[in-house]
């Protein structure tokens, strides 16, 4: 997280810094957050973190939420470790669970924790492939043969169904 200064104000969806008489971002159209508000608000997830207990007792009912390779599992095990969420890895059945028994692992956390590591892992998984920045309003479009028109879940552009191959962005269906 970059610096927050409290006589300025940000955009709570974008990150942007703006001058302290604006009160709408240009780019998102949403209300700003002052500074200072920003700042406990930093503030109250840092105390958040900083609650979280690292250790998980065999009472502690655990879930699996990834399966991976060691070296993958690794990295989000890591990642959950930043924000003071603890986790185990496991391996299926026979393994070891130290990924030289077979190929994948599960990562497992506390139930309790997993709304907070999914938002974590989803923020990850975001970041890493640029997915906050892309328009996946069209995502779920499904190509119907049966239709006049489609919508394109890659890119968005609308055509006629008698192509099988989005013009705009050559997905094939």
């Amino acid at each position: 997280m970059r610096y927050t200064d409290p006589e300025l104000k940000y955009c709570p969806k974008c990150d942007e810094e703006y001058r302290a008489e604006i009160t709408m971002c240009a780019t998102c159209n949403v209300e700003l957050t002052g500074g200072k508000e920003r700042l406990a608000q930093e503030e109250a997830v840092k105390q958040k973190i900083d609650a979280r207990s690292m250790t998980i007792s065999n009472d502690d009912e655990l879930a699996n939420v990834r399966k991976g390779s060691l070296h993958d599992m690794k990295q989000l095990q890591t990642l959950l470790a930043k924000e003071n969420i603890p986790s185990l890895l496991a391996g299926e059945g026979g393994s070891c669970g130290k990924g030289c028994c077979g190929d994948e692992l599960y990562l497992q956390i506390k139930v309790s924790d997993a709304e907070e590591a999914m938002r974590v892992l989803a923020d990850d998984f975001k970041a890493k492939t640029a997915l906050d920045s892309h328009d996946l309003s069209t995502a779920h479009a499904v190509f119907d043969t049966g239709a006049e028109s489609s919508t394109c879940p890659a890119c968005g552009f609308s055509f006629s169904t008698s192509s099988s191959t989005c013009p705009d962005c050559g997905l094939c269906f």
